[in-house]
């Protein structure tokens, strides 16, 4: 943990911080996903918390520009987390294993509660409404939905503040530990994100002749997936990893190569 220092942000700080949480998706991309649009949202704190270290803020700003992918509605509470952790001088490193831990279950709670349940909700008694030829209905679900996310914005920012100022004192003898457990949970989180998006499959069969002289065909895929499952997207993304830590390639670069890739395995049909 870096050295203890007197906290610089206010409770406006990370409102205001909240609610910039709307343009999270604004610069959205399938390089980092919402990486962009996170280190737009933080940046005004970061301003604050490194007002007198401009190399410290371009770091941090680098460092936020990573892969990111969460509800926007739930963003707030990890915004403020990550803050209180940075302004009570606790390291990036543990700050943003916090970070990512959160990140995969406050987006499931987000998108279920928001585009399952809340939004449904609000359409169905809005288009009710307007079917029946009444102006309240499209009135109704503006302002009820809007009402909704204003309201989740500003309460999981301020409970995030609250839980980050008033327990980080009595967590920072245990916060290598806390970081370390929330590392495996990110993880964990990203590894299932390559096994959801990356597909790879071999379409390769094997013909076997049987006594009776019928033939019976064994797809290569089925015994892989019996030995180990998702055996490919795992060393496909291990391999990437691998050339943007060690070789330090770009997302073009990566997009090439996958294109290739695919092309090449689809053509031949070794892969799919």
């Amino acid at each position: 943990m870096e050295s203890k220092k007197n906290p610089v942000l206010k409770l406006k700080d990370y409102l205001i911080v909240a609610f910039r949480s709307f343009f999270l998706q604004s610069a959205f991309n399938y390089g980092n996903y919402q990486g962009l649009g996170y280190a737009n949202v933080m940046l005004p704190a970061l301003k604050k918390i490194y007002a007198n270290n401009e190399d410290a803020l371009k770091q941090s700003a680098i460092e936020n520009i990573e892969f990111f992918n969460s509800n926007p509605q739930t963003l707030p509470f990890i915004t403020s987390i990550h803050l209180a952790l940075l302004d009570n001088g606790e390291s990036a490193e543990n700050a943003r294993s916090i970070k990512m831990a959160l990140m995969g279950p406050l987006s499931g709670i987000g998108d279920s509660f928001f585009q399952f349940g809340l939004a449904p909700l609000f359409s169905s008694i809005g288009a009710g409404l307007a079917a029946e030829g009444l102006i309240l209905g499209p009135i109704l679900f503006f302002l009820g939905i809007n009402a909704s996310l204003i309201a989740t914005k500003a309460l999981t920012g301020f409970y995030g503040y609250k839980l980050g100022t008033e327990y980080i004192e009595s967590l920072s003898d245990k916060m290598a530990s806390i970081s370390r457990l929330a590392a495996i949970v990110g993880i964990t989180v990203v590894s299932g994100l390559a096994v959801s998006f990356v597909k790879i499959t071999i379409p390769l069969k094997y013909a076997a002749t049987l006594p009776d002289g019928s033939v019976n065909e064994i797809a290569f895929q089925t015994i892989l997936d019996k030995i180990t499952p998702n055996l490919l997207p795992a060393l496909f993304t291990l391999f990437i990893f691998y050339l943007v830590r060690n070789k330090k390639w770009n997302v073009y670069q990566l997009l090439a190569l996958t294109l290739v890739i695919g092309m090449a395995g689809s053509v031949l049909g070794v892969i799919a």
